[in-house]
Parts: structure tokens; C-alpha cells; sequence
């Protein structure tokens, strides 16, 4: 488990400090082939709140899917505290009977937001609908109470209902490890982010070559022109269509990773998830599967929109998407009622201060991604997606 001292931290933080030197300064692990038969790898960068609910659910995803190699996850501050996220994905990890998977300590803060900062906004401009580890209330269209709130103790973990881990985090920290990674393995890695984007940007700022070295980039966040859907969590769209929360908690830094040189970059805004939800008939479903982790869903399962499932599914299968577009996308930086907001503009119309091509998943076959949740969070086994999957998929490339 993360300690909660911030000397162990500090020491974390030199160690990565120092793996990065090496990496930046050509000292990188040697470069390993791969054969055209060896299975993606993905690492997943996630606001691993828990227990139960979207977060933990897309990670069970990635761990059922016997075709990939999921090197690692990374945790960063979002939906709570990094450390008490951590403790959730430790033990997860330890139900779901694969504590082999890394579980790498990534960004505590954002690069600039406080819950102070949020605070002063929230009094010029009015309430966030949502505002994660900054929370003193939960929202009361939220499902399911776990946790204490603490928006004023980052290192505190409070008693975890599922139970304590009994294994620990990793001693490398999630920079250095996505580093040394797309350094040892160029254009092999994809990183699927479903959480605030910090630690893909501190990334980015250690070392330019980082995104031209992964495979692609796969996040959850933003907001263009959502439909609101049939369920409480999807009204906030009504009044704030471009708001959401994972631009918000970080807007620098989404603005930051999205001026980077990826090679590919897919995002999967709420536009596409404020269809979907993990329904009461969903968990009953998945409760009564054969997975060794069914009852942990079973008693912790919310009945949430499926936002980081959905993005960890168009990775895995492409033929989920009904509709998108390719757009130049930022987040608005500037501490106004504007403060996180996504920015679009057709491809040839930005603004040229180095925007990338972003393609922009609209629409999803909400029926489909049903079907290849339960079928992932209900196998006895890590199954075999390659079957129903088209060829040259956005997964192979």
C-alpha cells in the first residue's frame, strides 16, 4: 500500500527524476523487438476511484482481454485521492486473482488546480456539478456513499469497505514507468487515459519524445455537443455543454498532452457515453457471473454511464463506433466561466498554435458495448476478442 509520508514520496519522486535523466539523456533501456504475432500493449492511466463503479470495471476490461498485455496501471488524483485510489487497485487486483499487473503511483495534485482554486471559481461562477477528490458532499444523484470524503487530507486512506490490500505499489513511479516503456518498446505502446490527464502531461514536459513514441493516445474526456440522456448524471449537460470532468480537474495539462506529436490521438467524450449505463439489469448480470471478481460487482456495482468502459472498448474493438468526426481539440486554460472547457475547430480552421488532429467518437452501438461488458466482466477466464474483431483494427495499428 502507498504510504501516506511525503518523504516516501519525495524519494519516489528523485528516483523517477533520476529514471527519467537516464531515458532523456540516451541512456534508455535497448530497444526489444517484437514479432508481428505479439500482443498489443497498453498501459492505462486511470483515476482508479473505487470500490466498484466505472473506473474499477474498464480495468477489469483490459484484465479479461487474454490478447493484450496490459504492462501497467497507473493511478493519478481524480475521482479521489491517488493514494486512497491506489489502496482500491491493489486490492481489486488481489480479487480479481492478477497481482502479477504493476500498479504505479502517479500525479497527487494537478499542475496548477486546488481545491482552493476550485472554490474561488465555483464562487465567481457557480457550482460544479461534479468536482471528485475536491468533493465535501457527495452529488445526490450518486448511487452508492463508500467513502468518507477528505478534499483536505491527499494522503489519508480511509478503512476500504472491501477490505485492505495485502500487496503493495510499486516503488517506480507512473512517469518513469511510461517512459522507460515507450523507450524500450517505440510505437508498441498505446496509453488509454480515463482520469485527468497530469501525469501524461508531466510526461510529455520530462521528455518531448515521449507521445511520438507511444503507439497512440485513447482518452475519456471532454464535451462537444452532448445529447442529454435518461439519467441524472448526464443532466449537467443541459446548461454546460462543453463541460466535463476529467478537462476540468487538469485543464493545463489536457491542454498541455493535446499539443503533443501523438501519432494517433482518439477521444471519447460524453457525447458518446451519456447514452449508456451499467443498469440495475447489467449488474444483476454481471453478479451472477463466473469471474472471480463477480461478487466484489455484485455488492459494490453502481449503476453509473458507462464512461471508462466505453473508451477502454473502442480500443478493443474499433466496431463499436457508430459515428465520428476529426477535429483540432484543446481545453480553455483561462480562470473564467470558460475555466476547462473543450475547445474544437475543423481540421485547417484552429487558432495554429500547434494543434493535432483528434478523431472524436460521437456515437457508440450502445446494445454491442452492453453485450462486450458483460461478456468481459462475467468469463471465468480471459477471453479470446480477436473472433468478432474486424481486420486491420485500430488496436493492431
Amino acid at each position: 500500500m502507498v504510504t501516506a509520508q511525503s518523504s516516501n514520496f519525495r524519494a519516489s519522486t528523485l528516483l523517477a527524476v533520476f529514471l527519467i535523466a537516464l531515458l532523456v539523456c540516451g541512456a534508455a533501456p535497448p530497444v526489444h523487438a517484437r514479432n508481428a504475432q505479439a500482443r498489443p500493449m497498453v498501459i492505462f492511466d486511470q483515476d482508479a476511484f473505487g470500490p466498484g463503479g466505472s473506473d474499477m470495471q474498464s480495468i477489469l476490461m483490459l484484465m479479461q482481454d487474454k490478447d493484450i498485455d496490459l504492462l501497467g496501471i497507473c493511478v493519478v488524483t481524480g475521482d479521489g485521492w491517488r493514494d486512497e485510489e491506489v489502496s482500491h487497485t491493489l486490492r481489486l487486483l488481489e480479487v480479481a486473482h492478477l497481482t502479477h499487473i504493476p500498479v504505479l503511483p502517479g500525479a497527487v495534485f494537478p499542475l496548477l488546480n486546488t481545491p482552493e482554486r476550485t472554490l474561488a471559481w465555483e464562487r465567481l461562477y457557480g457550482k460544479h456539478f461534479y468536482d471528485g477528490a475536491y468533493m465535501s458532499h457527495w452529488p445526490s444523484e450518486n448511487t452508492v456513499d463508500w467513502t468518507p470524503l477528505h478534499p483536505t487530507k491527499p494522503y489519508w486512506v480511509p478503512p476500504l469497505p472491501e477490505g485492505e490490500p495485502s500487496i503493495h505499489a510499486s516503488a517506480e513511479v507512473a512517469v518513469s514507468f511510461m517512459l522507460r516503456m515507450v523507450h524500450q518498446y517505440p510505437h508498441q505502446v498505446t496509453i488509454i487515459a480515463a482520469g485527468p490527464l497530469t501525469d501524461l502531461a508531466l510526461a510529455a514536459k520530462m521528455d518531448p519524445q515521449f507521445a511520438s513514441l507511444a503507439s497512440q493516445l485513447v482518452f475519456m474526456g471532454g464535451s462537444f455537443k452532448p445529447t442529454p440522456a435518461d439519467n441524472p448524471f448526464a443532466g449537467a449537460n443541459y446548461n454546460t455543454p462543453r463541460r466535463e470532468f476529467n478537462m476540468e480537474f487538469d485543464p493545463e495539462a489536457a491542454s498541455i498532452v493535446l499539443h503533443q506529436p501523438w501519432r494517433r490521438i482518439t477521444e471519447v467524450p460524453v457525447d458518446a457515453t451519456n447514452p449508456t449505463l451499467m443498469s440495475h439489469q447489467l449488474l444483476q448480470e454481471v453478479a451472477a457471473g463466473k469471474a472471480p471478481f463477480d461478487h466484489y460487482l455484485g455488492r459494490f456495482g453502481q449503476a453509473y454511464p458507462l464512461w471508462d468502459e466505453a473508451a477502454v472498448a473502442v480500443w478493443l474493438d474499433p466496431s463499436l463506433i457508430k459515428s465520428k468526426t476529426t477535429l483540432l481539440v484543446d481545453v480553455d486554460t483561462a480562470f473564467s466561466a470558460n475555466y476547462g472547457a473543450t475547445l474544437s475547430w475543423p481540421v485547417g480552421s484552429g487558432p495554429d498554435f500547434d494543434e493535432h488532429r483528434v478523431d472524436v467518437v460521437l456515437a457508440l452501438d450502445v446494445p454491442k458495448l452492453d453485450r462486450l461488458v458483460v461478456r468481459l466482466l462475467t468469463a471465468n477466464d480471459p477471453v479470446s476478442l480477436r473472433p468478432i474483431l474486424r481486420q486491420g483494427s485500430a488496436r493492431a495499428q
